[in-house]
């Protein structure tokens, strides 16, 4: 059999950080472990039933059975429009300002390929959402680091950044609330944001996948939200996060027009349509009661306040999240991330995703899902506690100011 050697394009992907993961879990399996799998954010709970149902209703149109606009249907981009108005009080024209994506994954990874050219620098967090690593890799860019440290609240630090580097800045990826750390972003990080954005012509690609899941009586900022961020950035949004739709594949981009003009163009050329029965569940989920957002994330409030107290007494050091599905964990003394899950894989039978597969600044620490029902979340949090280098009289559980 002939071997054909791939592209350079695709020699410069780095390895796909969630294939891997889910490859260690598959060799795992062969153990016959009760393993509770706490790695990969995939929400476990049903898709809410009203929008279940209008997709059935769809199915039965046979307009749907047809293409349909290459960039959505009116009614959709219409939909995304009203639920920025009602929930964030932000203004967008849905046919200049809204692109609709298969899964705000399909966004983030073609915003560098629209944006950037060989050899050009775009500002990245670290540690971060492993995907913004395959777009910057296709668009053969060059990583700036922004490093995300605890002692800042997990927020980077422009005044870190020389001169130099912002003037050479084309792009600057954000995810707040943050995945891997859960951090949360203030208004004044905002707005220092946008002004930096302003000043040396920086585009910032906003990611808000967890944007709903806030705690505490807390609702996640939209970057949108602040004055003059839509002269420079994009936000992606997704409902697989806020209305359990991970596997029905619809988000959106949102924002600057140009930007968004060059999300299209490009989808133009390689998409073909979205199935216009799930168009229409998304319109549904969109514009229909929020309630079950709520609901949600109640839940996954809920769970985290089960898995810290029962965390309580092992002397782990870990971020109290005040959103998202994580809790962000520092592995103990004598441990790397790596053999931290290994550790905690073959004693304890938790299943979390080593740190150091979000960056560099990832090493020392494993994020831990709450996507599993509560009682499975509470019976790793003791399985966990037992295991013996552990048990010592006080955790240390850190709340990550927002002030």
């Amino acid at each position: 059999m002939v071997h054909f050697e791939p592209s350079e394009t695709l020699k410069r992907l780095p390895r796909q950080y969630f294939t891997y993961l889910a490859e260690k879990k598959a060799r795992l399996a062969n153990e016959e472990w009760d393993m509770i799998d706490l790695g990969i954010g995939n929400p476990d709970l049903p898709t809410p039933q009203f929008i279940v149902e209008e997709l059935k209703e769809a199915a039965d149109d046979s307009l749907n059975d047809q293409y349909g606009p290459d960039r959505g249907y009116d009614y959709l981009r219409e939909a995304v429009v009203n639920y920025y108005w009602c929930e964030y009080g932000v203004e967008l024209d849905p046919q200049t300002e809204v692109a609709i994506l298969h899964g705000s994954k399909a966004g983030i990874v073609e915003i560098s390929q629209c944006l950037l050219n060989a050899g050009d620098t775009v500002l990245l967090p670290n540690p971060c959402y492993p995907d913004y690593f395959s777009g910057i890799a296709l668009a053969d860019a060059v990583i700036e680091p922004l490093p995300l440290l605890a002692e800042n609240h997990f927020l980077p630090k422009y005044d870190l950044l020389s001169k130099e580097v912002l003037a050479q800045a084309k792009l600057m990826f954000l995810n707040y609330l943050n995945n891997p750390t859960s951090a949360v972003a203030t208004p004044e990080f905002f707005r220092n944001t946008v002004e930096l954005a302003q000043k040396n012509q920086i585009c910032v690609a906003h990611d808000f996948a967890y944007g709903t899941i806030g705690f505490d009586g807390e609702k996640p900022l939209s970057f949108l939200q602040t004055p003059g961020a839509k002269d420079v950035g994009v936000e992606f949004f997704t409902l697989s996060k806020s209305h359990n739709m991970a596997g029905w594949r619809m988000g959106f981009a949102v924002g600057n027009a140009s930007v968004i003009g060059a999300i299209n163009l490009l989808q133009d050329h390689t998409e073909c349509g979205f199935y216009g029965g799930i168009q229409r569940a998304a319109a549904k989920a969109l514009n229909g009661n929020q309630s079950s957002v709520r609901e949600l994330t109640a839940t996954y409030e809920r769970r985290r306040d089960l898995f810290l107290a029962e965390m309580a007494g092992t002397g782990l050091e870990m971020y109290k999240p005040k959103g998202s599905f994580y809790i962000w964990m520092k592995v103990p003394a004598g441990f790397t991330s790596e053999s931290f899950w290994d550790y905690l894989a073959h004693e304890a039978h938790v299943f979390v995703a080593p740190g150091d597969g979000f960056g560099e600044l990832g090493e020392g620490y494993v994020r831990i899902g709450l996507s599993q029902p509560d009682e499975r979340i509470v019976e790793a949090a003791r399985r966990i506690s037992k295991l013996a280098p552990f048990q010592i009289e006080t955790a240390t559980v850190v709340k990550v100011s927002a002030e």
